[in-house]
């Protein structure tokens, strides 16, 4: 990687900012955000990419207590540079091949969000100067809507 390049810098919304919107395809379809999760509150999380250990055991302790967010009127979205088909593709390995602290059939019914046009990722500053441009940091956005 060439030392020279400059590099877009967008800081990360802080608390009291409102959270920027966007339009995204996610694996539950397209969203609207925030419109789509009005008078609730969601958590918004990113991960550097699909089919990685952290990464994985992330998404299945979210999935194994997404009733317990839904009760407090919190929604869960994932983010994640890949593409969709990567995303179904490890979603259903999730359900299908991985065991984790006792955890298996896991299924992942919130919506992981597509951003190769890292759209989403620089409107949050997931993005750092210096560092992989072709992947998101690991971030976690707490958003009233």
């Amino acid at each position: 990687m060439e030392q020279n390049q400059e590099y877009e810098t967008i800081s990360m919304p802080r608390i009291g900012d409102a959270a920027p919107e966007f339009k995204a395809v996610t694996t539950q379809g397209d969203i609207n955000f925030r419109a789509d999760y009005k008078g609730s509150w969601v958590i918004l999380f990113s991960h550097p990419a699909d089919f990685t250990p952290v990464c994985t055991s992330e998404f299945m302790t979210f999935a194994s207590m997404e009733d317990k967010f839904n009760e407090a009127n919190c929604k869960l979205v994932g983010l994640s540079i890949d593409g969709l088909y990567s995303h179904i593709a490890w979603l259903r390995t999730i359900k299908e091949k991985i065991e984790y602290k006792g955890m298996k059939n896991i299924e992942v019914t919130f919506p992981l969000i597509e951003d190769i046009s890292m759209n989403v990722a620089k409107k949050y500053g997931m993005i750092q100067p210096n560092e992989d441009t072709t992947k998101a940091v690991r971030a976690v956005f707490f958003i009233e809507s």
